[in-house]
């Protein structure tokens, strides 16, 4: 739905990604219906082998319309200074994203508040479901034991570390860049009596100090925000964090291999979504994994799942629309519902994956201190 006469002039011209985007979260278009569905449309568009006269012909017609656009007011595009993956930077980058609203994401997430792919059995199953049972495969993943000590690295509100406080008897330690995300995971906390054993800091991963080591290490969606000329840093910190035959859990989304990395930081998600953000294949972090010392125990994907949760998160916000506006505008609305149907397209079709990578720590003498079987992880 073109809602200007100058609409179209705006969505195409110049030609590119970030422009469209903005001409539909500022209002000079609408996608009535499932938006998801327009996005092979929009692929089939960029596909399209035009000639140089071909070009001349479509820049003269889109410049023979109105030049009008659609007032640029509300959320603007991120605006973060210093050094690509400093640490200041970092938390700018992580306070655009997060620090929106608890209470927009709290209308189309769980009830856990869970910002990642659910694990679900069935293509029907509840979103709350689902998320529960992802918390709880990545526990058992984890093989975790009542005592041991657990690092969530970028833990959100808090859902697994309180999971694995309540329903596993660790001691967590989650920490993230966003303090609103710290402010109410400690509520969650105190609501459910696990501030001996379960805590939440704000607080850099680089910055943690090593000064006891963790059994176990988690880090759920969190990788995307590391950068790929940080990575070795990473898997460096996560190693020297844990003890012997320690196991680290990384969930992080991929692009696959065959992809070129992109140096174009001029798109859509990196000025609206996640500034920064960077998708490198599993096959090159595993790799650097393994150089710093890790030994590689088990890859599995949930592309399948992670687009059915998108699918349900975009749902949800846009049957909850109207309250959605009670925290934000309208152009915050439309950043998430347009990068959560255009994710959940990118998952559906191959270009997204998005992979659990467990890697022990090993012992002195090679030891892993893994069982023979993965028996354990499916036991009901």
């Amino acid at each position: 739905v073109l809602n200007h006469p100058g609409a179209l002039r705006k969505m195409f011209l110049p030609p590119s990604e970030l422009n469209l985007g903005e001409a539909y979260i500022y209002g000079d278009f609408d996608v009535e219906g499932d938006l998801i569905a327009a996005f092979p449309m929009a692929e089939y568009l960029q596909s399209l082998d035009l000639g140089v006269g071909d070009k001349l012909g479509l820049a003269r017609q889109l410049l023979a319309l109105p030049n009008a656009a659609a007032p640029r007011e509300g959320r603007q595009a991120a605006q973060v200074s210093g050094a690509r993956h400093s640490r200041e930077r970092d938390r700018q980058a992580i306070s655009y994203h997060y620090d929106v609203s608890n209470d927009l994401y709290a209308l189309w997430l769980d009830k856990h508040m869970v910002y990642s792919c659910a694990y679900f059995t069935d293509p029907d199953e509840d979103i709350n479901a689902a998320q529960e049972r992802k918390l709880d495969y990545i526990c058992r993943k984890l093989r975790l034991q009542p005592g041991e000590r657990l690092l969530d690295v970028g833990c959100g509100w808090g859902g697994l570390a309180i999971h694995a406080a309540k329903h596993y008897g660790v001691e967590a330690l989650g920490i993230t860049l966003s303090q609103p995300q710290v402010d109410l995971a400690r509520e969650r906390i105190e609501e459910a009596g696990l501030e001996d054993r379960c805590r939440v800091e704000y607080l850099d991963y680089r910055e943690v100090a090593p000064e006891q080591p963790f059994d176990k290490l988690v880090s759920v969606g969190m990788f995307e925000h590391v950068g790929e000329a940080k990575m070795r840093v990473y898997f460096e910190q996560a190693r020297d964090l844990l003890r012997p035959q320690g196991l680290f859990l990384n969930h992080a989304i991929a692009r696959p291999g065959w992809q070129p990395s992109s140096k174009n930081h001029d798109t859509f998600s990196n000025h609206y979504v996640f500034p920064d953000g960077e998708l490198v294949p599993v096959s090159l972090s595993s790799r650097v994994a393994e150089e710093i010392g890790f030994e590689v125990r088990d890859v599995e994907s949930l592309r399948e799942h992670y687009a059915l949760t998108l699918r349900r998160w975009v749902r949800r916000l846009e049957s909850r629309h109207d309250e959605a506006l009670r925290h934000v505008d309208e152009v915050t609305y439309r950043v998430w519902r347009l990068f959560m149907s255009g994710s959940a397209h990118g998952f559906e079709s191959g270009r997204l994956n998005v992979y659990q990578t467990l890697l022990v720590k090993p012992g002195p003498g090679g030891e892993s201190g893994l069982p023979l079987t993965r028996e354990d992880l499916y036991r009901t």
